[in-house]
């Protein structure tokens, strides 16, 4: 039992030291973007669990992986440890690890985050708190009634009822729910939970390919530097002084200025009082050892844009091939493209294989790949803003953005990373799914 203990320990401690530094991320990121003015404490913690779930979810992919494989020999026989008692107690801990992941899931998108937005939004006008409170469990309720029905069609539909002649409604009622026992909700979760994931593949589409292509150029064209903001700054800055010297020459002559140049001179004196201390600012970010430290890692920022969109390339590639294969060699659309080994052999697929065989480099690839959607998927919500349709709701920006902004990002954030789990296993579906593992032919 001692071995089977420290089996166990080397990978929750992995789980554990990447869920520490998700919760640190968290909240740097929560506290970078939120708006200074604006920022409560209900928001901000409902942003920062519901994005620590989103990146905790995706974490527990590569445990799973790494934790199945863990189980066996490099000849294909299981470790002296690993019986038949203990493999189903692993199994069973990250598949109800997997179960209650989403269904907080569930619970975030349905309950918890609507009600903090609706909250918010009630606030802005000014109203009681128990108006508030009234007002967004109202439309809670709404997204509330929508999880239920989902739940329930997930339960009961399709059901395979015997059609017996002497049957009566309540036997068939009694069947419905013993069905649903039999299963112990599972199908329900099962159901609601491929239901936002068509959701979060919508998201994927337009916001995680858009970051997979605006993270690199934005790395590779980089960003203003202070010292080239700070000369436009001195420019617009002589051109106000210029420009209120030619009004006040009007009146060297003794004559007064006219009302509209005097609102001309106010306007510009206040121009002119933020550019001096915008000019001040970038002053005091131009001798910052932080400007300073950016600018030496310029080059690294390229070379991490151009292989980023390396990157991009390889897993376009793989997928594209990935879902060929299954286009052509799986067992249709009624097993839901099932396909029994690998005919079209996709470039990730073969690398994650031979990264095998050193520890642990195949767990740090799968563990950078799903992290890497994740990063991408921020960063275009970052880039694009929270659009409904044409019309754009909010925008993220640094210092600046609105608490129900970061509500609506962790929600999409959630669906995606619905999608991701998906998209992973399409991307290698070999070494997903059967991880480093090796099997024993047995000999008849």
């Amino acid at each position: 039992m001692a071995a089977v203990a420290s089996e166990l320990l080397t990978g929750w401690c992995l789980f554990a030291l990447a869920l520490l530094a998700i919760l640190i991320f968290c909240w740097v990121y929560v506290r970078k973007y939120q708006s200074r003015r604006e920022s409560e404490v209900i928001s901000t913690i409902t942003a920062i669990f519901a994005l620590a779930i989103a990146l905790i979810s995706s974490a527990l992919l590569p445990v799973d992986i790494f934790l199945v494989s863990y189980m066996k020999n490099q000849n294909g026989t299981f470790k002296d440890w690993a019986d038949a008692n203990v493999s189903r107690q692993i199994e069973d801990t990250v598949l109800y690890g997997y179960y209650t992941l989403y269904s907080i899931i569930l619970f975030c998108v349905f309950l918890w985050i609507p009600f903090v937005y609706f909250y918010y939004e009630e606030k802005e006008e000014d109203g009681s708190t128990c108006l508030q409170v009234k007002t967004a469990l109202r439309y809670t309720l709404g997204f509330l009634t929508i999880c239920v029905v989902l739940l329930l069609i997930g339960a009961f539909v399709p059901l395979d009822i015997p059609n017996k002649k002497n049957s009566t409604e309540w036997e068939k009622v009694k069947l419905l729910f013993e069905e649903f026992g039999s299963s112990h909700g599972l199908t329900a979760l099962s159901f609601s939970i491929s239901s936002l994931t068509v959701i979060g593949m919508l998201a994927a589409i337009t916001y995680t390919a858009y970051g997979m292509s605006a993270l690199p150029l934005n790395l590779i064209k980089g960003t203003t530097s202070a010292a080239y903001e700070r000369l436009e700054n001195t420019e617009d800055i002589e051109e106000v002084e210029h420009h209120i010297l030619r009004i006040k020459s009007k009146c060297r002559d003794g004559r007064p200025l006219s009302s509209r140049d005097r609102r001309a001179v106010q306007q510009l004196e206040e121009r002119l009082r933020t550019l001096r201390r915008r000019d001040r600012h970038l002053e005091f970010i131009e001798k910052s050892w932080w400007a300073k430290f950016c600018e030496a890692l310029r080059p690294l920022k390229i070379v991490g844009g151009v292989f980023f969109i390396i990157v991009a390339l390889l897993f376009t590639v793989s997928l594209f091939l990935s879902n060929l294969d299954k286009a052509l060699h799986s067992a249709g659309f009624d097993s839901g493209f099932i396909i029994l080994g690998t005919n079209l052999t996709n470039p990730l697929n073969m690398l994650l294989p031979v990264l095998q065989t050193v520890f642990p480099l195949d767990y740090i690839l799968i563990t950078t790949i799903v992290m890497y959607f994740i990063f991408t998927s921020m960063a275009g919500i970052r880039n694009m803003g929270i659009w409904f349709f044409w019309i754009r709701l909010y925008k993220i920006r640094r210092g600046k953005t609105r608490p129900q902004a970061l509500l609506f990002l962790c929600m999409i954030l959630l669906l995606i990373v619905l999608h991701t789990s998906y998209m992973i296993y399409s991307l290698a579906p070999q070494y997903v799914m059967y991880g480093s593992q090796k099997y024993l032919v047995q000999e008849t």
